[in-house]
C-alpha cells in the first residue's frame, strides 16, 4: 500500500479519529439536537392540535351564534305578531268606543229633537190659542173666561189632531 501513497499509520489514526469525533458529536452534539427536533415537533403537533381544537370550537360558536341569531329573529317575528294582534285589537277597541259614542250622540240629539219638537208644538198651541181668543173675542165681542177658551181651543186642536 505504500506503492499507492498510503500511510496505514496515518489512516489508522484518521480513522480513530474519526470514531471519536463521530462519538463525541453523537453524545454532544446529535442526541441534543435530536431531543430539541423532537422537542419542537412536539410542540408543533401541540400547535396543530390546539389549532384544530379552535378551529372545532370557533364552528362551534358560529353554529350557537346563528342558532342565537335564528332564536332572535323567531323572537322577533313572534313580538311583531303580538304587536300587531294588540294593535288590531285597540283599532276594533276604538272603533267599537267611537260607534257606541256616536250612538250615545245620535240618540241624545234624537232626544233633544224630539223636546223642541214638543217645546215648539206647545208654544204654537199656545199661540194659536192666544190668537184664537182673540178672534173668538173679536167676533163674538164678548169675552169669554180664559178657562173656557183654552178649553175649547184645545178641543179644536184634538180634533184637528185626529183628522190629519
Amino acid at each position: 500500500m505504500d506503492q499507492l501513497g498510503i500511510n496505514w499509520q496515518g489512516l489508522l489514526a484518521q480513522i480513530v479519529n474519526f470514531g471519536i469525533l463521530l462519538v463525541l458529536l453523537q453524545m454532544f452534539l446529535y442526541k441534543p439536537v435530536l431531543n430539541m427536533l423532537r422537542q419542537r415537533s412536539a410542540k408543533i403537533a401541540e400547535g396543530l392540535q390546539r389549532a384544530e381544537e379552535m378551529k372545532v370550537a370557533a364552528e362551534r360558536a358560529k353554529e350557537e351564534h346563528a342558532a342565537l341569531i335564528e332564536q332572535g329573529r323567531k323572537e322577533g317575528q313572534a313580538i311583531i305578531a303580538r304587536a300587531e294582534q294588540i294593535a288590531a285589537r285597540i283599532r276594533e277597541e276604538a272603533q267599537a268606543q267611537a260607534k257606541a259614542e256616536a250612538e250615545q250622540f245620535l240618540t241624545r240629539a234624537k232626544a233633544e229633537i224630539e223636546r223642541d219638537k214638543q217645546q215648539a208644538i206647545a208654544e204654537v198651541r199656545a199661540q194659536v190659542a192666544d190668537l184664537a181668543i182673540l178672534a173668538a173675542s173679536r167676533v163674538v165681542r164678548e169675552s169669554l173666561d180664559k178657562t173656557a177658551h183654552y178649553r175649547l181651543i184645545e178641543e179644536v186642536l184634538d180634533e184637528a189632531k185626529l183628522k190629519s
